[in-house]
């Protein structure tokens, strides 16, 4: 008798631990429900600037698109164009508020995206920091992702992000990236005090023989149910 109790004891304290579970996993999931729905209340309506745009690259008519071309573009060299790193800004800033974007980085190898305030130097190499200017992520070789942080920290990632969201509270002096498909979050820069104007930021980087030769492409945010 006393063994059968014990074993009754044990499948109802697993019956609840499961219940438990289960409400606890319909609790997260309502939770990131919310945050995402809250996020997607920030979009934005970024495009391109070509001011900006390195000459090796290419943007799509509407200026959401943006791919490494196959020769320099006779342009002039003026004082907002990136050289010789292949970059470009959005045109849109933002000197205030909360601001949310999506980015379809589908299967490039390497690529940055994130932010730069408005004084960032345009000319030589920059590291990416945020002492310089940039609050950014990368991709390196295929499965080497990064946070651009003062010193770089490196991102475990189990799913490769297609789409890539990059949310920006002004106030907060916060920078956050997010997996799209997975609903996920990947990394945040927080603590900081903005003083000027940040731009979108995006760097398709080389095209490596042609394996990272797809373009960076600003999708419009989807309202979710």
């Amino acid at each position: 008798m006393e063994n059968e109790l014990k074993e009754f004891q044990n499948t109802t304290s697993m019956q609840i631990s499961a219940q438990q579970n289960a409400h606890l996993q319909n609790d997260l999931e309502k939770l990131k429900t919310f945050v995402w729905k809250w996020l997607r209340k920030a979009a934005a309506d970024v495009t391109l600037d070509p001011v900006t745009a390195n000459l090796w690259l290419i943007l799509s008519k509407d200026k959401k698109q943006v791919r490494l071309g196959n020769t320099q573009q006779d342009l002039p060299d003026n004082p907002q164009r990136f050289s010789p790193v292949v970059s470009v800004l959005g045109k849109e800033g933002f000197s205030s508020g909360r601001h949310y974007w999506e980015v379809q980085v589908g299967d490039k190898t390497d690529w940055a995206l994130g932010v730069a305030r408005e004084s960032v130097n345009r000319k030589g190499k920059n590291s990416l920091s945020p002492n310089n200017g940039y609050w950014t992520i990368l991709l390196n070789n295929g499965n080497e992702y990064k946070a651009l942080a003062d010193s770089s920290v490196s991102i475990n990632l189990s799913v490769k992000p297609q789409k890539v969201g990059v949310y920006v509270d002004y106030e907060e002096g916060q920078v956050s990236f997010y997996s799209v498909e997975t609903r996920s979050h990947i990394y945040t820069f927080t603590g900081y005090k903005f003083t000027e104007k940040l731009y979108p930021y995006f760097s398709p980087f080389l095209s490596n023989n042609g394996t990272n030769s797809g373009p960076l492409i600003i999708t419009s945010v989807s309202p979710i149910a």
